[in-house]
């Protein structure tokens, strides 16, 4: 299904975005999301794409179960609810700030060797009574703590140093770059740093969904297996209590689903089906109605995706309005014409 040999890396350039959803409030459209969607099928081929599916660009969190398959291979032996945590952007719960002290413990180390940033809770609720119990930013609050304790362990195991385990040249993430591309199928077009400390891999939206399916279809028992069962029977270990991620893959039998920062949503199903949806402007508002739409356009049930239609917007307290994926995205909708490498998506000027 997928070549062995690796690609060139994705071209950098401003990615050619175009419209993915609009605000539609009193039937008047409001505004418009631009973005970029592809929708891979079964064997790995390009079933729909919008947008820009091979410029370069950052996937934020949404790499971060190639990370943790990276790290299962070098060694790390995690339980599936920690594993899921090694994969994590969590909320900050006092469960996720149990699971890094505990994969801490394993490597026989403490907070204090995190070198991620220091930060508060990322859910909303926790973030907001933790500042009402007077708590300051931790590095075990953020929300990549459980990715840097899973990181620090595969050092240890490794005998790697710990000091600068987020030095794009440490073997360890020499490990990961070499497992990014392989997942991915393409080579690295840029390394840059994320929001947490950790090198930030770019490669292209078409590489990212392509990854995912790779680690759905594996067989069992392997790296990328094991990650995916772990995220999949742990999903608000891998994100939070009322998250859309971990909902979105309670509705979707099967399906493995990581958000990121600025916009970023891949979703792969066991048979090798896989979207990716990148919001140009990281409105996190269209990211799920956006990736839920590529689903069902991908032969996903529509039924339980309704519920990802997104909050509706309101007028005096009451819904006069949503945010609508693109008439491309219908399931009824035709498959746009394919267009050669290297070119401009329809109706978009280079």
């Amino acid at each position: 299904m997928y070549s062995s040999s690796l690609a060139d890396a994705p071209v950098l350039r401003e990615p050619l975005h175009v419209p993915v959803a609009r605000l539609v409030r009193g039937g008047v459209t409001e505004g418009v999301h631009h973005g970029s969607v592809v929708v891979l099928d079964a064997d790995g081929r390009v079933a729909l794409q919008l947008g820009d599916i091979e410029a370069a660009f950052y996937p934020r969190s949404a790499l971060k179960p190639v990370q943790a398959v990276a790290m299962v291979r070098a060694g790390l032996p995690l339980e599936a609810e920690l594993l899921s945590l090694a994969a994590a952007s969590h909320s900050g719960e006092e469960r996720h700030l149990d699971g890094a002290r505990r994969i801490l413990a394993l490597a026989g180390l403490t907070e204090d060797h995190l070198r991620n940033v220091p930060d508060l809770p990322y859910g909303p609720v926790v973030r907001d009574a933790w500042l009402r119990e007077g708590r300051t930013p931790s590095r075990l609050a953020q929300n990549c703590s459980g990715k840097h304790a899973a990181m620090l362990y595969t050092c240890v195991l490794n005998g790697w140093p710990l000091e600068d385990y987020l030095d794009p040249r440490h073997p360890l993430q020499q490990a990961i770059a070499e497992i990014v591309e392989d997942l991915t199928g393409q080579r690295i077009a840029r390394v840059s740093v994320d929001g947490c400390g950790a090198p930030l891999f770019a490669v292209s939206l078409h590489g990212l969904a392509r990854a995912a399916a790779r680690i759905t279809t594996a067989a069992p028992g392997t790296p990328e297996a094991r990650v995916a069962d772990a995220v999949r029977e742990h999903a608000e270990m891998a994100s939070g209590a009322g998250r859309d991620v971990a909902a979105l893959m309670g509705a979707v039998p099967g399906l493995l689903a990581k958000d990121g920062f600025e916009g970023v949503q891949v979703a792969a199903l066991p048979d090798g089906r896989a979207v990716a949806v990148k919001i140009s402007d990281g409105a996190d508002r269209a990211r799920i109605p956006v990736a839920a739409a590529a689903l069902a356009r991908a032969g996903v049930d529509p039924a339980p995706l309704t519920a990802f239609a997104g909050m509706p917007l309101l007028g005096g307290g009451r819904p006069v309005g949503s945010v609508q994926p693109v008439a491309a995205l219908d399931p009824a909708a035709p498959a746009p014409a394919a267009e050669g490498p290297g070119r401009a998506p329809a109706g978009v000027c280079a």
